[in-house]
């Protein structure tokens, strides 16, 4: 289900996510595996929750957003738990960061599904409770110019560095993932652009050993 990257770049990769916080992994995703995750999501996706609001604890960030949680995850899909703890998955994992990572207890913020399909829809600013956040690829628009972009500024935790220089924004396709040190870098998705766009995302929050508390609950169902 899963195409990791070749050990001999790992350390490479490493070095990438040390200095920037984020890690391209391109084509993370097999082709079979898009295919089997896609119908999944498009299943689950039925049972999930509309979202449409702005958090005054993040600088009134807004959320336009289609969302399922862990635990209903948990419950009906058996796919999407057991690629969540893929021991090689998380022994990639643990290589990129330098430590030891684990799966984080709490089965709402452990592994949620995000649809946006609207025009406008967005993830607005935030950091994230948990060290990593993975995040793959089941739909996305076809041009940077349609927007759902991750947009991130290397470095900075703070919600206004992401209008500052030095934020970047990244396009990505379907079956790609990429990892994020999600709980030090402001990030956000920018909005869809015009109708008929979709991106589809399942986004797996990991800890390290002894850190289990989240900071904040109001973050619960909301990442990427």
């Amino acid at each position: 289900m899963i195409s990791l990257p070749a050990p001999s770049s790992w350390e490479h990769l490493r070095r990438r996510f040390a200095a920037d916080g984020y890690v391209a992994l391109p084509g993370l995703i097999s082709p079979a595996g898009l295919a089997d995750l896609s119908w999944e999501a498009r299943r689950l996706e039925a049972d999930a929750v509309r979202r449409d609001f702005r958090m005054p604890c993040m600088d009134d960030s807004p959320r336009h957003m289609t969302t399922l949680g862990g635990d209903r995850i948990a419950r009906t899909s058996p796919v999407i738990t057991r690629l969540y703890a893929d021991q090689d998955m998380l022994q990639l994992l643990s290589s990129l960061l330098g430590e030891a990572v684990v799966a984080v207890h709490d089965p709402v913020e452990r592994h949620v599904l995000n649809v946006l399909h609207r025009p406008g829809d967005t993830h607005g600013a935030h950091t994230d409770d948990y060290p990593l956040a993975l995040v793959l690829f089941l739909e996305a628009p076809p041009h940077h110019t349609d927007g759902g972009l991750l947009e991130f500024h290397p470095g900075r935790s703070d919600l206004a560095a992401l209008d500052a220089p030095g934020a970047r924004r990244i396009h990505h396709r379907p079956a790609d993932g990429y990892l994020l040190r999600s709980d030090l870098t402001a990030h956000r998705v920018t909005p869809l652009r015009r109708p008929g766009l979709r991106r589809t995302v399942l986004n797996f929050a990991y800890t390290t050993p002894g850190r289990q508390e989240a900071t904040t609950s109001s973050a619960s169902l909301l990442y990427d």
